[in-house]
């Protein structure tokens, strides 16, 4: 196919007697271009037109996992964002999906997760000699995601242009390049010198790897698309690609923000009642998870850095962490402690998910170097040993009787996931004379205290049940299944506009 050969909504379709599926890959000019929403898009859009689709990322780098089979029917990890766009292909997740995962611990360290396990001896090694060790896993779970469906959805990482990582690269043009790819190139148009994002990133990659990229494509546009002429077509006459889509800004696709919580606002309708307080540490995992209150009718989310932003909160949320003891520090540095504490004292609900489980408690225990060790805040009497082996399931559970202001969801039952270092016990109080503290326990995962207004679990994915937000907010935002409708829709008008 020619790189102006596209029908006529501008994408690829997959031709009649192929034994492998076609494969489309997403590309970037930069991080938060807004690659992983564009090829959730394509995953629904392709699923529309009756083809079998699954999504693919060789290698993606974030704290925000899920929890998936794997093939000898164990379970995995993979990036959220897969996890996301299998569903909109309407396919089961695999952790072929995005068989390499980089979980950042620090600025220079991050745990390696292959085909869904964790590797401590690629977490150990430097960041260039992984590829060789990785790529022919890689390749493998692209070749048998081709051999079983019509469409390939690829999503690449950061630029294909990072000169200084070509010789290392397993998940941009490499990935391209064996999978013969019709790649788009995406660029951020809000921030700025797009057009010379797009020509920079074509020109610094090899003729072979230019001839792959078959289409610009505009994202985050706000205005009149007619002011643009001419550059798409300056821009087409010195690359010889085309400009095949302008995305207008999307502050409500309704799906979570890959790269952090900058840009995620509230947008729900209607006059704020409640407001909801999530203390983003350095280290926070599975933010995602939150995207639902994002959406709600008269909530108001707010990412607090500062224990002014917990000022007038209805709920804290104390969210998971890949570096729980030293989240716990940031916190403290911050004041965020005695302002989370207080919140509590004051008789305001705090949720305390994984690594805010584990903060709520007394004491953080590590013995073998994994997390750290560290004084809890208190709330909660727990006590958290870290070690080596790491939980990582689903489980379907059924909530028993709770306590006040939780005593709404009593009765329901949830999927949801764990991924998480360290086992949580309670503390005995065995002093003589000394009374018990006031707890309800479901146990191994979920804590309470007092009269029921602070709780802990390890169990993500609470907030993703309809049914559970409903009972605690009075309100449910749109389904995966309407988002994912609607990205649809829109990948039908953004490729089928001339540009």
């Amino acid at each position: 196919m020619s790189p102006t050969a596209f029908d006529p909504v501008r994408l690829p379709r997959p031709q009649p007697g192929q034994t492998q599926a076609l494969c489309v890959m997403v590309l970037g000019t930069s991080s938060n271009a807004g690659k992983s929403w564009v090829a959730t898009a394509l995953c629904a859009w392709y699923r529309a037109q009756g083809y079998k689709v699954a999504p693919f990322k060789a290698q993606n780098m974030s704290n925000n996992a899920r929890v998936v089979a794997t093939p000898d029917g164990q379970w995995g990890e993979i990036g959220t964002a897969q996890y996301l766009q299998a569903l909109a292909a309407g396919c089961v997740p695999d952790v072929r999906m995005n068989p390499l995962l980089l979980k950042p611990e620090a600025d220079t360290r991050s745990q390696v997760v292959l085909l869904g396990q964790v590797d401590a001896a690629l977490s150990a090694m430097p960041w260039r000699g992984r590829s060789q060790h990785v790529w022919p896993q890689i390749a493998q779970a692209l070749d048998s995601l081709r051999a079983e469906n019509d469409v390939v959805v690829i999503e690449g990482a950061g630029s294909p242009a990072e000169i200084n990582l070509h010789s290392s690269d397993v998940v941009n043009m490499r990935v391209a390049r064996h999978g013969q790819a019709h790649c788009l190139l995406v660029a951020d148009i809000d921030r700025g010198g797009a057009f010379a994002h797009l020509y920079g990133t074509w020109a610094l990659l090899p003729p072979e790897e230019q001839a792959l990229l078959r289409g610009f494509v505009l994202n985050k546009f706000r205005g009149d698309s007619r002011l643009l002429a001419p550059a798409p077509q300056m821009l087409q006459e010195r690359t010889g690609v085309p400009t095949v889509a302008t995305i207008p800004m999307q502050w409500n696709h309704g799906l979570p923000e890959e790269d952090g919580v900058f840009d995620a606002r509230s947008t729900g309708a209607g006059a704020i009642h409640t407001t909801v307080a999530i203390v983003a540490y350095p280290r926070m995992s599975n933010h995602d998870e939150f995207q639902p209150l994002l959406n709600l009718p008269g909530v108001r989310v707010v990412w607090a850095r500062s224990p002014a932003q917990l000022q007038g909160a209805d709920w804290v949320i104390l969210p998971g962490s890949k570096a729980t003891a030293a989240d716990l520090d940031w916190m403290r540095r911050q004041g965020l402690d005695a302002a989370v504490v207080a919140h509590a004292h004051a008789g305001r609900r705090v949720l305390g998910i994984c690594g805010g489980l584990q903060m709520l408690g007394e004491a953080l225990i590590d013995l073998h170097g994994v997390d750290g060790n560290a004084a809890g805040l208190g709330l909660l009497p727990l006590v958290t040993l870290f070690a080596p082996d790491k939980t990582v399931r689903r489980v379907r559970v059924h909530l028993p009787a709770l306590q006040g202001p939780w005593s709404s969801l009593a009765g329901m039952d949830l999927d949801v996931y764990e991924i998480h270092h360290g086992q949580t016990q309670l503390r005995t109080d065995m002093e003589a004379g000394q009374p018990q503290r006031s707890r309800e326990v479901v146990p191994g995962l979920v804590w309470q205290n007092g009269p029921g207004h602070i709780w802990g679990t390890y169990w993500h994915g609470m907030l993703e049940n309809t049914a559970f937000v409903q009972a605690l907010f009075g309100a449910q935002a749109p389904s995966l299944e309407v988002v994912f409708a609607r990205l649809a829709e829109g990948v039908q008008a953004w490729f089928a506009q001339e540009v």
